[in-house]
């Protein structure tokens, strides 16, 4: 064999010897060894600030539109979790353990408030006929609406103030702040009420 190749394999089999001694040796006070010489791997970085699936954008152009999808994906599953009642995405006036027993508590029966805007609606258009007898009807309608709409308003105020005081007793949640939740949740159309239902009509909350 020639001795070009045997000092080869005698420098590779003597420098573990080498960094044995290497490391035996004695330090200064105060000396730290380097990653180095303890054979300490540093791991990569990963990029920051982009998701990892994400190609790294080429130009201004794509690093905006990139920026443009990822705000319009948190948007969407920011409304659908405050369609759905996470609390991570509702709105301070939704939060709670209470605000959500009142939402239950109004969605649960039907209220005179969800028939208030259509009848309104045929109240206005009522009103703008010239015939005596339709606006008459109409002034009765919106009468009658006003009214089922202040007693269910009642009925709905003291339910909640029951069904808190009960399972909420040391709650720092003002009873008045709930009765208007409530009423004004119960004048919205059941399909258009966020957080939707959680309940069905009928059920015992």
């Amino acid at each position: 064999m020639s001795p070009l190749f045997r000092r080869k394999s005698a420098d590779v089999a003597s420098a573990p010897e080498e960094q044995a001694v290497i490391a035996a040796e004695p330090r200064p006070k105060g000396y730290t060894p380097s990653k180095k010489e303890l054979g300490v791997v540093t791991p990569k970085r990963t990029a920051q600030g982009r998701r990892v699936q994400d190609p790294a954008p080429a130009n201004r152009k794509e690093a905006y539109k990139q920026l443009r999808e990822r705000q319009r994906a948190e948007r969407a599953e920011a409304s659908e979790g405050m369609r759905n009642g996470d609390e991570r995405y509702l709105l301070a006036r939704d939060r709670g353990p209470e605000r959500s027993l009142v939402r239950d508590i109004v969605d649960s029966r039907r209220t005179a408030g969800s028939y208030f805007i259509g009848g309104a609606v045929v109240v206005l258009i009522g009103s703008s006929v010239a015939i005596p007898i339709v606006r008459t009807a109409s002034n009765v309608l919106w009468a009658g609406l006003a009214l089922a709409v202040l007693i269910d308003s009642v009925f709905i105020s003291r339910r909640i103030k029951k069904q808190i005081t009960a399972r909420f007793p040391d709650t720092t949640q003002k009873l008045g702040s709930l009765y208007f939740y409530g009423i004004m949740r119960g004048l919205t159309f059941r399909r258009m009420r966020v957080p939707k239902p959680k309940v069905e009509l009928g059920a015992t909350v």
